[in-house]
């Protein structure tokens, strides 16, 4: 049957006027389907992804600290070689920020 036929035929036997609200359903139907998967990504997210997060931004956070100890420490036993290099890359810094 041609799709011309069938658009007759609908229009003959009322299905013309039942597509919009058929149309309405599937839409509301996709909307509520996305919303239930948005629902499960932001559970997923929560449970799986952000302890995951923070574990490794806590672990980040500790080698910077134990990082800057080391550095603290380099600086105390060595100030004028320190002041010296803080110096240096600053200069540098300088000459390649220009």
């Amino acid at each position: 049957m041609l799709y011309a036929d069938l658009t007759r035929d609908r229009a003959n036997d009322g299905g013309i006027s039942k597509m919009p609200t058929h149309a309405k359903d599937l839409t509301d139907d996709a909307m509520a389907q996305i919303a239930r998967l948005r629902e499960q990504v932001e559970t997923i997210t929560r449970e799986n992804v952000s302890p995951a997060m923070r574990e490794a931004a806590h672990d980040a956070a500790a080698a910077v600290r134990v990082r800057a100890d080391e550095l603290a420490g380099q600086v105390r036993k060595l100030p004028l070689t320190s002041i010296l290099v803080a110096a240096a890359v600053g200069f540098l810094l300088g000459r390649v920020g220009r």
